[in-house]
């Protein structure tokens, strides 16, 4: 595994982590507030990790399918990345 693979797949476990954290505090029946910063925590590592995903996606997968004759995997490609791109942005 990758350094940045290492780095995504941490950032994926402590979301998980804080995700389990904060359904005890909804169970607990906790302060909303309280429950809430930790959501924006767990939104925030799972961007992050998005990011470092798709920074790696364009460093290897992207870069080679580009640099290659196939105008097909070219075109594929370059779809793949702007409809991740999109749904991010939703």
């Amino acid at each position: 595994m990758t350094n940045e693979k290492n780095k995504t797949l941490i950032g994926f476990k402590k979301a998980r982590s804080l995700l389990d954290k904060i359904i005890k505090m909804s169970e607990d029946d906790e302060y909303c507030i309280n429950i809430m910063q930790q959501n924006l925590a767990v939104i925030g590592l799972l961007r992050s990790a998005h990011q470092q995903l798709m920074e790696n996606h364009l460093n290897t997968c992207f870069k080679t399918a580009m640099a290659s004759g196939n105008e097909k995997k070219k075109k594929a490609m370059t779809s793949e990345i702007l409809k991740v791109t999109n749904l991010f942005n939703k």
